[in-house]
C-alpha cells in the first residue's frame, strides 16, 4: 500500500510539474489584438536613398476613389518602438478603427513605427523646456513623405488630415504641428510637450491637449505651458486635464466620444 501511495505521489508531482512547466511555456497573448491588426494593411515606406519606415494603413470601408476622405495619423509612444509593425496599434486604434467609428466617420488611418531607440521629435524628455530642432528627425520626415505618399495614391480631402499622438507621439504632434501647422486641420497631443516659442504659429491650428495632473513620466507643466503660450498668443486651444490620473491619460482621452465629433468637425480653411 505504502509503495502504491509513493507511486502516486510521484506521478501526481511529475503532473504537477509538467502542467507548471506547460503555463511557463504558454504563448504571452498578443499586446495588439489580431482583429484589430487585421484591420490595417502593413506596408513599408521607402524614400530615395532607402530609408524605410514601417507602417500601418487602413482604409475607409468600401473606399470609393469618387469621394474625398480625411486621413488621421497617429503617432505612438516610446513603448511601441520596434520593427514588428504591429505594436504601434496598442493604442487608440481599437476605438479609431471600429466598424461604429468609420460608419460615422469613414477615414483613413496611418499608423507609422519608430525603430528601437528613435524619435519622433529628437529632445530630451527629462528637461522642462525644449527648443524646436533644426530639422525633423528621420523618422518624422519619413512620416509626412508617407502622408503625401497616400495623397497620391488616394483621394484624401487635404482639408482634413489630423494628426495625433501619445507621450513620445504627444512632443512628435507639438514637433509636427510647430514645424507645419498649415498642413492640419487640428491636432491632438496627449501627454506631451513642445516648444513654447513656437506658439504664434499655432494660433489658428484647432487643437485639444489632454494629460494627467499626476503625471509621473512627462510633467503635466510640458502640456500647461504649451496651452498657455498659445493662449497668451492669440489662439484658443481647447485642454482637458485630468485630476488623479498618471501618465496613461490617452485611455481617458480617447474614451470620450466629444473627441471624435470635436476632431472631424474640423477643416482646415481653403486658401
Amino acid at each position: 500500500m505504502k509503495s502504491i501511495m509513493m507511486i502516486c505521489g510521484v506521478a501526481a508531482g511529475l503532473a504537477a510539474v509538467a502542467m507548471s512547466s506547460a503555463v511557463a511555456e504558454a504563448p504571452k497573448p498578443p499586446e495588439v489584438a489580431p482583429e484589430i491588426a487585421a484591420r490595417f494593411e502593413a506596408r513599408v515606406y521607402s524614400d530615395a536613398s532607402g530609408e524605410k519606415l514601417g507602417y500601418r494603413l487602413m482604409k475607409p470601408k468600401n473606399y470609393d476613389a469618387a469621394k474625398k476622405y480625411p486621413l488621421v495619423l497617429f503617432l505612438h509612444g516610446a513603448g511601441e518602438r520596434g520593427d514588428n509593425n504591429v505594436a504601434q496599434l496598442k493604442h487608440g486604434m481599437k476605438i479609431f478603427s471600429s466598424d461604429e467609428m468609420q460608419a460615422k466617420n469613414p477615414c483613413f488611418l496611418v499608423v507609422p513605427q519608430v525603430p528601437t531607440n528613435q524619435k519622433w521629435s529628437d529632445v530630451n524628455w527629462s528637461e522642462m523646456k525644449n527648443a524646436l530642432p533644426e530639422k525633423p528627425s528621420r523618422n518624422m520626415r519619413l512620416a509626412m513623405e508617407v502622408l503625401d505618399a497616400m495623397q497620391k495614391e488616394f483621394s484624401i480631402d487635404a482639408g482634413r488630415i489630423y494628426i495625433t499622438g501619445i507621450s513620445m507621439g504627444g512632443y512628435g504632434t507639438w514637433d509636427a504641428i510647430s514645424r507645419w501647422p498649415d498642413r492640419f486641420a487640428a491636432a491632438i497631443p496627449i501627454c506631451g510637450g513642445g516648444d513654447e516659442n513656437q506658439a504664434a504659429k499655432m494660433t489658428k491650428l484647432p487643437i485639444w491637449c489632454f494629460h494627467g495632473d499626476k503625471d509621473g513620466a512627462v510633467p503635466v507643466a510640458r502640456s500647461r505651458n504649451m496651452i498657455a503660450a498659445i493662449k497668451a498668443a492669440g489662439g484658443e486651444p481647447k485642454y482637458t486635464e485630468y485630476p488623479g490620473v498618471g501618465h496613461n491619460s490617452w485611455d481617458n482621452a480617447y474614451a470620450d466620444a466629444a473627441l471624435y465629433d470635436w476632431l472631424f468637425a474640423q477643416k482646415r480653411p481653403a486658401k
